[in-house]
């Protein structure tokens, strides 16, 4: 889609955010009708939460904003693949589509590892398309664990 660059650059937004919070730098944006309509940043480290992902951070606020647990117009954008954990909670919440920057070669469930997101054996499956923006997101996470090993 044309507005990928555009949504993924606002994600990489909340991934500078959780930067600056000392959170590994993943950020994610929920659109509905061409329009943001939640944001999440990484602050698993400062909540000392499992759950804190930009992901679930973000869906959570959109459920609230929608007033539905269902986000069957929605668009994830993610400057990181999603886990597991997150995939999990992409197909529970009905999400039509996913677009991530960087794949995620540990723990990656949209394509890396494995595609939680369109196994038919599930009862929803939802689009998902990678490397958008994909320099510029793998770099943040490059960069942020690099000084991090360089202040250790």
């Amino acid at each position: 889609m044309a507005k990928d660059a555009e949504y993924m650059r606002e994600a990489i937004q909340q991934a500078k955010k959780a930067e600056t919070m000392k959170e590994v730098p993943i950020g994610a944006v929920v659109v509905y009708q061409d329009e943001v309509i939640a944001t999440g940043c990484n602050i698993r480290e400062s909540s000392q939460t499992t759950l804190s992902h930009a992901e679930l951070i973000a869906i959570e606020k959109a459920n609230q904003k929608i007033g539905s647990w269902r986000l069957e117009d929605c668009t994830l954008y993610v400057t990181l693949e999603p886990c597991p954990m997150c995939a999990g909670a992409i197909v529970q919440s009905r999400i039509k589509r996913v677009v991530f920057g960087a794949p995620d070669p540990k723990a990656g469930c949209a394509g890396t590892l494995m595609n939680l997101l369109n196994d038919d054996r599930f009862n929803h499956q939802a689009d998902v398309a990678s490397g958008v923006l994909q320099a510029e997101c793998s770099a943040l996470l490059t960069d942020f664990f690099r000084k991090l090993r360089q202040t250790k």
